[in-house]
């Protein structure tokens, strides 16, 4: 169960704020884009208490989606000190790598050999639920759910979640976590094959 702190209410309220003035919502839908980190957290929820992690899990998509003119990394910091700021960063993907598979490959190999424990639980949870949103959003509109991504095709998208669960089985996150990205991808390779 999560203790709603003070700290963790300031990181639902900051990364509410700064997704919304970043006018962002999740693809190719108008849902409001901070469903995603909370789901993010309630997933985590299961695997750890840690009030960092589930803080991180709030955030994790700031510095890599939200300008910085809006809430940069030094804010983060000021706000939830160090930790989350290490966390937040070691799953932020590298901008200045303009190719999917390579910044994908780059990401995978970071998770995999320098991420924190924490950063790795934060990992697991953000792409069990990007992957529940598209099994969900797949069942609505089929194959023109992978228009939204930048590969646009499913195959890529299959590549990406195995091998993040090889990632995060190599760095032994939570049995929970590994179960639950394990099932999804099964899932969607039924849903596929069909």
């Amino acid at each position: 169960m999560i203790n709603l702190t003070k700290r963790l209410d300031l990181a639902l309220r900051k990364s509410a704020w700064a997704h919304e003035q970043a006018g962002q919502h999740r693809k190719g839908t108008d849902i409001p884009y901070i469903i995603h980190p909370v789901g993010t957290m309630l997933i985590a929820s299961n695997a750890t208490n840690d009030e960092n992690t589930l803080i991180a899990c709030l955030l994790h998509d700031v510095i890599e989606d939200v300008d910085a003119s809006i809430y940069d990394q030094n804010q983060i910091e000021q706000d939830f000190g160090q930790k989350v700021l290490e966390i937040v960063k070691d799953v932020t993907k590298d901008d200045d790598i303009t190719d999917w598979h390579k910044r994908s490959n780059a990401y995978l190999s970071h998770i995999t050999n320098k991420a924190c424990d924490e950063a790795v639980i934060v990992s697991a949870s953000d792409k069990i639920h990007n992957l529940i949103s598209v099994l969900s959003d797949y069942d609505e509109i089929g194959d023109k759910v992978w228009q939204r991504f930048s590969t646009k095709n499913a195959e890529d998208q299959v590549w990406w979640y195995s091998s993040i669960l090889t990632a995060i089985k190599q760095r032994n996150a939570p049995e929970i976590l590994i179960n639950q990205l394990s099932d999804l991808i099964n899932t969607l390779k039924a849903k596929l094959s069909s």
